[in-house]
């Protein structure tokens, strides 16, 4: 959805030029194989052939836990039909109890020597090749592998359905060019938000500005939607990192008009937490229609909200091992 009039000026900071955005590495790709270190052979020049990869007999057992239909790592219970062919579990519904391999009926025998061989297994985390150095029992390598720290972003815009993950830098190069988002250095920012019919919501309408400041990164929201008979008007802030990083950092948003004023103060939501189950925990300064309008003055027909803010980071007190505030100048 649009907005039919936005401006976002950041106060007392400026514009993140292309060449300040941190640095950017090659398009995130995400890891080759299965995790396991190995990595296939390249044809050579010259006519001369390149030696065929030697694989190890952990990788070679991990190539035999793959499912031939999706292709993922099989967990109990694995099946396998008549002739010795397997496949996960998931999938065994997916073909309708036909073997993909030699189309012979699957019937309900599991691979009770395979499950017993992957117990056996360690493995590499998959993230391997974006710095996650653990090393896990083939069963345990999944759940870590779900909360790993080294793992991937979505991308946090909320305009869109965006497929896209990477890690932080790249998804800031992202936000920049692909979705045209503001970028802003410093940590005190002043938004207005101006709409001529505030009493239409259509799903939602949004706005995103990037912040630069404490060397991280941060996601400014403000957006429309309809909760319960009437729309409402909510802004809170995300970090671009996980949560643990997140905690270290407060922030304050207000608006008012007309000798009032609203005060929201809180701990930025890590960008883990997707856009939506940030909006619907209510976890920001949510505005009222009847007090958006309250604050817009004039005949209550046109939205004219000013949104002011600030982010600081908390500082830890070493003697008494209680966090502090520490507001950026």
């Amino acid at each position: 959805m649009e907005t039919d009039n936005i401006e976002c000026i950041s106060v007392s900071d400026g514009m993140v030029e292309d060449d300040e955005v941190a640095h950017i590495p090659h398009p995130f790709l995400k890891p080759l194989g299965d995790g396991s270190g190995a990595v296939s052979g390249v044809g050579g020049g010259g006519g001369v052939a390149a030696a065929a990869p030697v694989l190890s007999p952990v990788t070679r057992v991990h190539e035999l836990l793959e499912c031939p239909v999706c292709t993922n790592s099989m967990y109990p219970p694995i099946h396998q039909c008549h002739n010795g062919h397997t496949l996960c579990s998931t999938c065994k519904a997916r073909v309708h109890n036909r073997c993909p391999t030699c189309r012979q009926e699957l019937g309900d025998i599991r691979c009770l020597a395979l499950e017993k061989v992957a117990e056996s297994l360690e493995l590499p985390c998959r993230y391997i090749s974006l710095g996650c150095p653990e090393i896990f029992p083939y069963y345990s390598k999944l759940k870590h592998e779900a909360q790993c720290n080294f793992r991937p972003y979505n991308c946090p815009y909320a305009g869109s359905e965006c497929s896209v993950v990477g890690d932080i830098p790249f998804l800031v190069a992202h936000l920049r060019d692909d979705h045209k988002v503001d970028m802003h250095i410093g940590s005190t920012f002043n938004h207005r938000y101006v709409k001529s019919n505030p009493r239409e919501v259509e799903n939602a309408t949004w706005m995103l500005t990037v912040f630069h400041c404490f060397g991280q990164y941060f996601c400014l929201h403000f957006e429309a939607f309809q909760l319960g008979v009437a729309p409402v008007y909510m802004a809170f802030l995300r970090f671009m990192g996980d949560e643990n990083e997140a905690r270290q950092y407060c922030y304050s948003l207000e608006v008012g008009s007309n000798g009032r004023k609203l005060i929201w103060e809180g701990t930025p939501r890590s960008i883990r937490d997707s856009h939506r189950k940030v909006r619907d925990s209510h976890d920001g300064l949510i505005i009222q229609r009847n007090m958006a309008l309250f604050f817009s003055g004039g005949d209550r027909k046109e939205l004219k909200l000013r949104v002011t803010g600030r982010i600081w980071k908390e500082q830890q007190n070493i003697d008494s091992g209680v966090y502090v505030p520490n507001p950026c100048s």
